[in-house]
């Protein structure tokens, strides 16, 4: 499934992941779910999980829908050598909103 969106793993819970759910049902799209942590030049790491698809147009309809960033293995880790890694630049900045999802308030502490 080499079609993959990346969400920030907080923003993926509780009320979101059923609006995550619904949509791909709704749409009738499967995707597997991974986890990689990403980590900024500042040395700021972060949980996400990867909406993996087979098909490139169910992985736009998602990114669409629900924002978020388009992952690529290859270049994303590393050719593929960073395994569970997604090594990103620039300083981190949390995201609280992306498109119709919000961090629960219980964990934007």
């Amino acid at each position: 499934m080499p079609h993959q969106a990346a969400l920030p793993d907080d923003i993926c819970t509780g009320h979101n992941f059923t609006l995550i759910r619904r949509f791909l049902e709704e749409h009738g799209l499967e995707c597997r779910i991974r986890s990689v942590i990403a980590i900024w030049e500042d040395g700021k790491q972060e949980q996400w999980r990867l909406h993996c698809f087979s098909d490139s147009a169910a992985a736009a309809a998602f990114l669409d829908h629900f924002g978020g960033i388009k992952f690529d293995p290859k270049r994303d880790r590393k050719n593929g050598r960073a395994r569970g890694v997604w090594w990103r630049s620039g300083a981190y900045e949390r995201i609280l909103e992306m498109g119709p999802l919000s961090v629960p308030e219980a964990l934007r502490s």
